[in-house]
């Protein structure tokens, strides 16, 4: 699975509640960094840094993963 810088923008002005918590902290970071730019280059930039940690994190992720799958 591959978040769209869309799917991204929706998850970061979002409010979820995630249950492993170092994905919480990554989208608390990555919240802050677009609130200051909103900028499509930081879209991209945040969408690359959630991806990767999908991607490595995905077997362990389980409810957090199906939840962001339905973005």
């Amino acid at each position: 699975m591959q978040l769209s810088p869309e799917q991204t923008e929706k998850l970061l002005q979002g409010n979820y509640a995630f249950s492993l918590w170092s994905l919480s902290m990554l989208i608390t970071r990555l919240k802050g960094v677009y609130a200051n730019t909103q900028t499509p280059e930081a879209l991209d930039t945040c969408t690359g840094e959630l991806n990767a940690f999908i991607n490595k994190f995905r077997k362990i992720m389980g409810h957090d993963y199906t939840l962001i799958e339905k973005l």
